[in-house]
């Protein structure tokens, strides 16, 4: 269910990175039901995030489908470039793709899309945003509390890198402050529904059920997605993080 009104975005115009699919495709779609023109970017699901825009525009809302890999800088300013002529700047960028457990990558691969593409995006988004918008990070709390809490040996790349690339993106604070831009990080527990999730299962069976039990509740997609557009637009934490989920097995 979206957790925001109607119309509470009218007048808005939000980016999701890899919102063709999952977490980002439900994210992109509770932002247009709420008002908000939307670009939906996807690197190789051109005919979902096609898919997704038509979805949209059937139930009244605005959205473009712009490819771009996210590592690939020209591809990045183009995309910007394409959002802004077509709807203007943006309001709400929510930083969402993210990888490194893919096969045949290669070996640094996961810290160049989760740090080094992640700083570069929003680099180049600054001159594409309003003054008073808003910048949202996902990661997990794998990530979030990798450098106190282990996980598992396959996720522990991705998850360094990902923490690296919260910690480069949190040195832009004061950077986003000047012009009075938003930045929070969502964090949440392993979700339920998600391609790492069924990586992580597939190389480590039982892996959901154990974190599920031991965490009491896991959320799904939808449910993740919703915590997210609630973080782009309810005031930011103090300490710029919103944690999903129970953090209890994690310090």
């Amino acid at each position: 269910m979206n957790p925001l009104a109607k119309h509470s975005l009218d007048g808005k115009v939000a980016l999701v990175t890899g919102s063709s699919r999952g977490i980002g495709a439900d994210t992109v779609s509770f932002l247009a039901d709420a008002g908000a023109k939307v670009v939906v970017n996807y690197r190789n699901k051109e005919s979902r995030a096609h898919k997704i825009v038509e979805g949209i525009k059937v139930n009244g809302g605005e959205a473009i489908a712009v490819g771009a890999d996210l590592t690939d800088s020209a591809a990045v300013r183009q995309m910007f470039d394409e959002a802004e002529a077509t709807f203007g700047k943006l309001d709400i960028l929510v930083m969402n793709a993210s990888g490194g457990m893919e096969s045949g990558m290669e070996a640094d691969y996961a810290m160049k899309l989760n740090r080094d593409a992640q700083v570069n995006l929003l680099k180049t988004a600054l001159s594409h945003m309003n003054d008073g918008s808003r910048v949202v990070f996902v990661t997990s709390h794998q990530a979030h509390f990798i450098m106190n809490t282990p996980t598992m040996q396959n996720y522990a790349p991705v998850a360094y890198s990902k923490r690296a690339g919260e910690d480069a993106l949190r040195e832009m604070i004061p950077t986003l402050k000047q012009r009075n831009i938003g930045f929070v990080v969502v964090s949440g527990d392993m979700i339920e529904g998600t391609i790492t999730a069924s990586l992580l299962e597939r190389s480590n069976p039982g892996a959901i059920e154990s974190r599920r039990e031991s965490a009491g509740k896991l959320y799904n997609v939808s449910e993740f997605a919703a915590e997210i557009v609630l973080a782009a637009v309810e005031d930011v934490p103090a300490d710029n993080t919103r944690l999903v989920g129970n953090t209890s097995d994690f310090r």
